[in-house]
């Protein structure tokens, strides 16, 4: 009988690390004085923070935006799964551990609900609109004077334009998930200047590539 899902070997190693890291985390809680469901409840909270600012520091990013606090609230997280990690490699006695360690886990509770809060109910800064200057148009003559007008002779033989350049299918497909991911990020859609400082192609190959997404 064929096997129907294929082990993938990353994935495997993040369930053996993650479930390592949990044990480690449940460990360091429970030498700390908290027992019973407390102990197992400190490693959900300490990843599901983790979990949440690398959310968070992802749609910052998508939408152009600072991601300084993202950033601390990512970096307390790890240091305090990475702390648990080593400090159950027999650098502590966990029979007697220090007061100062069981401060930092008594006080973590609120450390985590103040992170997730930040990260869940801030929300993402939105760029102005861009507002497009109208046409230029000629200025109303003054009254009593007649505007002069001059006549430009066509040429005979007018150069012909290039033609338009066609996108491949491959860069139309990256430019949907570009438009997508905006339009996810801002809630609106994306304008052709930032299509073409996205994908980092000339107007005239944006302007083709807009065309199509519409």
């Amino acid at each position: 009988m064929r096997l129907l899902i294929r082990p993938d070997a990353v994935l495997v190693q993040a369930v053996i690390a993650g479930a390592l890291s949990f044990a480690h985390l449940h460990d360091i809680a429970n030498a700390a004085g908290q027992h019973g469901w407390k102990a197992w409840a400190y490693p959900i909270s300490v990843d599901l923070l983790l979990v949440a600012a690398w959310h968070r520091l992802r749609t910052l990013r998508a939408a152009d935006s600072p991601a300084r606090s993202a950033w601390i609230w990512f970096t307390v997280a790890l240091v305090a799964s990475l702390g648990a990690n080593v400090a159950t490699a027999g650098l502590l006695d966990l029979d007697q551990v220090p007061a100062w360690l069981r401060i930092l886990v008594a006080g973590w509770p609120a450390l985590a609900f103040l992170g997730g809060t930040f990260l869940a109910h801030n929300p993402v800064p939105q760029a102005e609109p861009q507002v497009l200057a109208p046409a230029d148009c000629d200025p109303e003559p003054s009254i009593g004077l007649e505007p002069v007008r001059e006549e430009v002779a066509a040429p005979e033989h007018a150069p012909a334009l290039p033609p338009a350049p066609v996108p491949a299918p491959g860069l139309v497909a990256h430019a949907r998930k570009v438009a997508a991911d905006h339009l996810t990020a801002t809630g609106t859609p994306i304008d052709l200047d930032t299509l073409t400082a996205r994908l980092g192609v000339p107007a005239q190959l944006a302007q083709s590539i807009a065309a199509q997404l519409t």
